[in-house]
């Protein structure tokens, strides 16, 4: 089925140049300029209230560090035309992101993201705007930019037509939610190793087999939690 409007970003940063990065490359660039999905980056600072632009201020109780002004980020916020779109909080406090969450926002109109600096943004401005706080993994980044162009790629590589066939994603990592298996290619003997032979076989069926048995132990090994859970849904 053909998407109608395409689906659309909008990036709230302190460093719009940042953008569209790494999303202008490949299939998801070649995306982008065939418009099956739309970015537009906003600069936080432009809606700064003073001369100086700024957008922070020393925390509330003392401590380290500078917090984001939540009157200068709702006015940011305010002026994007959200329309049905999540507004997500890129923070390392937030709901761990996992490729569901990927397939759900890539089946709706778009996101529009919010990219923190400095020690965070005033809780008041989370919660007044209903902000949806998101992690991409329990490490600290010094801003919410890449963060934000990794989501934007697991989400857009989801949408008809982004890919180069619709059926190179069923078999990938977290799809089935196993870790996908090894891959090999040409030349069939590379410094003293080979292809494993069952991939050279030409059976379908044991290559099959194959792959499900080096999904599952690799799993089994490198993420018991996604281990535990495969072995919950079979029973």
């Amino acid at each position: 089925m053909s998407r109608r409007e395409p689906w659309r970003v909008s990036v709230l940063t302190l460093f719009p140049e940042a953008f569209p990065g790494v999303l202008g490359a490949s299939l998801i660039g070649k995306a982008l300029q065939n418009q099956l999905w739309t970015l537009e980056a906003l600069d936080i600072r432009d809606f700064a209230a003073n001369k100086h632009g700024s957008v922070d201020d020393t925390p509330a109780g003392g401590g380290p560090g500078l917090v984001m002004r939540p009157d200068v980020a709702a006015a940011a916020i305010d002026a994007v035309a959200l329309a049905g779109r999540p507004l997500i909080y890129l923070s390392p406090r937030g709901a761990p992101f996992c490729q569901q969450m990927a397939r759900v926002w890539a089946d709706g109109p778009g996101l529009a993201l919010f990219c923190g600096r400095y020690e965070g943004l005033d809780q008041r401005v989370i919660d007044a705007r209903g902000m949806m706080e998101v992690s991409l993994g329990d490490f600290v980044l010094a801003g919410g930019e890449v963060a934000a162009q990794a989501l934007i790629e697991a989400c857009v590589r989801l949408i008809p037509g982004v890919m180069g066939k619709e059926s190179s994603g069923v078999e990938e990592s977290f799809e089935t939610g196993l870790l996908e298996y090894p891959h090999y290619t040409r030349p069939r003997v590379w410094e003293g190793r080979d292809i494993p032979e069952v991939l050279l076989s030409g059976d379908h069926g044991r290559v099959a087999a194959w792959r499900r048995q080096q999904s599952d132990e690799i799993t089994k090994a490198r993420r018991p939690d996604l281990w535990a859970k495969a072995q919950t849904k079979a029973d």
